[in-house]
C-alpha cells in the first residue's frame, strides 16, 4: 500500500548497500522517476536512490502537467511507456486544450493536478515496477576509474558512494539532480543551501567530482516559485471564472477516460496585477538580493519582479489554480517571488481578489548547478566519461515535462549500455523529444530550456494525436521500453487507420456527385473532376461522421477514431510536401562523425573558429553539425567530402587495413 512506501523502502538499504546493479539513478523526481522506470523496463536491475522517500514524485512547484509543446512531450512519453502521462490522467482535476484556436498540430492538452494523488500514482508504480529497488540516502560522490581503452572517453563511472560511507556499484550512473546540485536558497537578503524548501541540501562532493574530478564545463541559473495562499481567504468572486473543458481528454494513449468525472473537475480564476503592485516591487528590490543577481532565471516564466522591471506600466495575468480536490490552498501562477515574507504579503494584497488573502507558505528563489549539456551525446552521456548520464534541470531545462522526457531517455541508454546493447537516439523529425535533445546537446543553453512548438521545424508531424503512431512501435521494436500490451494496441490503431485512411482514397465521386451529396458544403469548381474522400474530408465543414452517414458501410467501421482521421486528412498536404526535407535531414544524422576525430589536424579547409567549435561541441553526426551556431554551409561541405571519403575507404578496405583518409586542397 501506498501507506507502507517508507517502510518498503528502508527495507531495501542492506540489500542495496551489499548489491551491484546495472544501472543507478540519482535523485526521484521527474527526471528520476522516469530513468529509474525505462532502464527497469529495457530489462536493467535498477537502484533509484533520492533523499527523501516521501518527496518522490512530488510536483515541487505547480501543480499542473502539460500546455503547448510541453503537452506534446508528456504524450511521447506516454506513447513510450513512461509515468507521467498515466498519472496526469489519474490526479487531472481540470483538463484543457490550449490553443483549440489554431489547428491541432499545435494544441496543448494540459490539465491541474492534485498534488497528493500524482505523487501517490508515482509511487506506486516504482513500487510495482519489476527490477526496480528504491533507496533513502544522499549520494556523496561518483565513483570514478580509467576508461575502458577500446571506447571513447577519459573516465569511467564504476557506482556511487553515500553520506553514510557506504558504495554501491553499477555499469551505468543517472544524475537526475534537478536545483539540488550546490543549490541555494533566497527569500529576501537570506540565503541557505538547499534546492527545495524543507529537504536538506545535496552534498558538496557531487559537484566536486563533476567539475574538477571529471572536469565538466558547469554553469549557474535560477529559478522560484510563489506563495501558496489559503483558499478561504480570497474573493475569487472578482476573479474571472475559467471551466475546464467539458468532455476532459486523457494524456494516455491507453486511457479512454480520466479518473475525474467531468462534473467534479474544479475551476480556474484568471486575475491581474494593479500599479500597487509594480510599487512593492521596486519598494523592495534593496531587500530582494536573488533579484540582484546575474544568474539567468527563466524567460518563459520569470518572477513578478522580472516581469514589472522588464515591462513597467503593463497588467501581468495571474491565474489562481486548485492545488487540489480537498486541498486548502491555491497556487497564483504568474506570482513567482523572492522578497521578504511581509512584503510578499503587502505585494498580493495589491491585487483585488486576493485583497485579504493570507499566505500558507512565502515564495522563494533557486540558484544551481547545470552541466553544459553540449558535453553530452545524443544518448545523453556524458562524452569524457563512459557510463553517466545526465537528464533534467542539470542539463538546464525547466519544466516537469522537459525533465521527464530526458529522464526517460537517459535511463533507456543507461540500461542498454549496462546490457551491452547499443545507443539509441530520437531524431528531430520523428519526436519533440528528439528536438529537445537535439537543441541541448547541439546548441547548449545561456538561460533555462522550455520547449514550444515554434521549435520543431516539422511539428505538422509531430502532433500530439499520432505520438503513439511515431513511438510506440518504435520503442518497442528498436528500444525495449514499450510493453507488448501497449504495442499491441498502436499496432491495432495503425491498422485501424491506414484501412480507414485507404478506404476514404478509394472512395471517388466527381465534384458534382459531391456537391449532391453534400450541399451544405461549399465544393469549388476548381477542384480536379473526380475527389476522394480523404480529399473531402480536408474541408472545414466536412467531418468524418458526415462522411460516414453518407457511407456507413464503409467509413462506419472506423468512427472511434473520426477525430484523428480529421485530422490526418487536413495535414496530409503538408506531411507529403515535407517528406523531402525529412529525408534530407534523417540522411545527415546516419552520416557519423567519429568521435575521437582531431579537428584541429584535419586535413579538409576549416576555419579555426569552426575546428574550435567542432572540437568543443564534437556532434555526433553530420545533421547535428548543420545545427551548430557558427558552423558555414561551406564547412559543412568539407566534412560530407570527408564523411563520404572515409566511409568509403573504410567500405573497400578489409578492416585490419582501415587508416585515416588524406584528403589534398583538390579533393574538398
Amino acid at each position: 500500500t501506498l501507506q507502507s512506501f517508507p517502510v518498503v523502502v528502508s527495507r531495501c538499504w542492506s540489500q542495496a548497500a551489499r548489491q551491484r546493479y546495472h544501472v543507478i539513478v540519482v535523485g526521484g523526481g521527474h527526471a528520476g522517476t522516469e530513468a529509474a522506470a525505462a532502464a527497469a523496463r529495457v530489462g536493467a536491475e535498477t537502484l533509484l536512490v533520492s533523499q527523501k522517500i516521501q518527496t518522490i514524485g512530488a510536483l515541487s512547484c505547480n501543480p499542473s502537467l502539460g500546455g503547448v509543446g510541453k503537452g506534446q512531450l508528456v504524450k511521447e512519453i506516454d506513447a513510450l511507456d513512461g509515468l507521467c502521462g498515466r498519472a496526469g490522467d489519474w490526479a487531472g482535476i481540470h483538463f484543457s486544450i490550449l490553443n483549440r484556436r489554431k489547428g491541432p498540430a499545435v494544441w496543448g492538452p494540459r490539465a491541474q493536478l492534485d498534488r497528493q494523488h500524482y505523487r501517490e500514482f508515482i509511487q506506486s508504480e516504482l513500487l510495482s515496477t519489476p527490477r526496480l529497488t528504491l533507496l533513502e540516502g544522499s549520494v556523496e560522490e561518483l565513483l570514478v576509474t580509467e576508461a575502458k581503452p577500446d571506447e571513447p572517453g577519459q573516465h569511467r563511472v564504476t557506482g556511487i558512494r553515500l553520506a553514510n560511507g557506504s558504495q554501491v556499484s553499477a555499469s551505468s550512473v543517472v544524475l537526475t539532480t534537478g536545483t539540488f546540485l550546490s543549490g541555494s536558497l533566497f527569500v529576501g537578503q537570506n540565503t541557505m543551501p538547499g534546492g527545495r524548501i524543507g529537504d536538506a541540501p545535496s552534498s558538496a562532493g557531487l559537484s566536486h567530482t563533476l567539475r574538477e574530478r571529471l572536469g565538466l564545463r558547469t554553469g549557474r541559473l535560477r529559478t522560484g516559485t510563489p506563495p501558496r495562499i489559503v483558499k478561504e481567504s480570497v474573493d475569487l468572486s472578482l476573479a474571472v471564472l475559467h471551466p475546464p473543458d467539458g468532455t476532459p481528454t486523457p494524456f494516455s494513449f491507453l486511457n479512454k477516460h480520466t479518473r475525474c468525472k467531468p462534473e467534479e473537475q474544479l475551476p480556474c480564476h484568471l486575475t491581474y496585477t494593479t500599479p500597487g503592485v509594480e510599487k512593492v516591487v521596486k519598494e523592495s528590490l534593496h531587500l530582494n538580493c536573488h533579484i540582484q543577481q546575474d544568474t539567468k532565471g527563466p524567460r518563459y516564466c520569470p518572477s513578478i519582479e522580472s516581469r514589472v522591471l522588464r515591462f513597467p506600466g503593463r497588467q501581468h495575468q495571474v491565474w489562481l489554480e486548485p492545488e487540489g480536490l480537498t486541498s486548502e490552498l491555491l497556487y497564483p501562477q504568474g506570482l513567482s517571488m523572492t522578497m521578504p515574507p511581509e512584503m510578499q504579503l503587502s505585494l498580493i494584497r495589491e491585487i483585488p481578489a486576493l485583497h485579504r488573502a493570507e499566505i500558507h507558505t512565502p515564495g522563494y528563489g533557486v540558484q544551481y548547478d547545470f552541466v553544459c549539456p553540449t558535453q553530452l551525446s545524443p544518448a545523453l552521456q556524458v562524452k569524457s566519461t563512459q557510463g553517466l548520464f545526465l537528464a533534467g534541470q542539470i542539463n538546464g531545462t525547466t519544466g516537469y515535462e522537459e525533465a521527464a522526457a530526458q529522464g526517460l531517455w537517459a535511463g533507456v541508454n543507461a540500461a542498454r549500455q549496462a546490457l551491452s546493447m547499443p545507443a539509441v537516439t530520437l531524431s528531430r523529425t520523428e519526436s519533440y523529444i528528439g528536438v529537445l535533445i537535439d537543441d541541448l546537446v547541439c546548441r547548449g543553453v545561456t538561460e533555462p530550456y522550455r520547449m514550444f512548438t515554434s521549435r520543431a521545424e516539422f511539428r505538422t508531424a509531430l502532433r500530439p494525436d499520432n505520438a503513439d503512431l511515431r513511438l510506440s512501435l518504435k520503442g518497442f521494436e528498436e528500444v525495449g521500453c514499450v510493453s507488448s500490451e501497449r504495442y499491441q494496441e498502436a499496432l491495432r490503431v495503425k491498422n485501424s487507420l491506414g484501412e480507414a485512411l485507404a478506404a476514404l482514397q478509394d472512395l471517388t465521386m466527381s465534384t458534382h456527385k459531391w456537391r449532391k451529396t453534400l450541399p451544405e458544403v461549399h465544393i469549388s469548381d476548381a477542384k480536379a473532376a473526380v475527389l476522394s474522400g480523404l480529399a473531402v474530408l480536408q474541408y472545414n465543414q466536412v467531418s468524418y461522421q458526415m462522411l460516414a452517414s453518407c457511407f456507413p458501410d464503409v467509413l462506419r467501421p472506423f468512427s472511434e477514431f473520426s477525430q484523428r482521421l480529421k485530422i490526418e486528412a487536413v495535414y496530409k498536404p503538408h506531411c507529403d510536401h515535407q517528406k523531402k526535407e525529412i529525408e534530407r535531414i534523417q540522411k545527415e544524422e546516419n552520416m557519423s562523425l567519429p568521435q575521437d576525430i582531431d579537428y584541429f589536424s584535419l586535413p579538409v579547409s576549416l576555419s579555426q573558429e569552426v575546428r574550435e567549435i567542432l572540437d568543443r561541441v564534437r556532434p555526433s553526426t553530420l545533421g547535428a553539425a548543420t545545427r551548430l551556431q557558427g558552423i558555414t554551409p561551406a564547412a559543412i561541405v568539407h566534412l560530407l567530402n570527408y564523411v563520404t571519403h572515409r566511409n568509403g575507404q573504410s567500405t573497400a578496405k578489409h578492416p585490419k587495413e582501415r587508416e585515416e583518409p588524406r584528403l589534398g586542397d583538390a579533393s574538398v
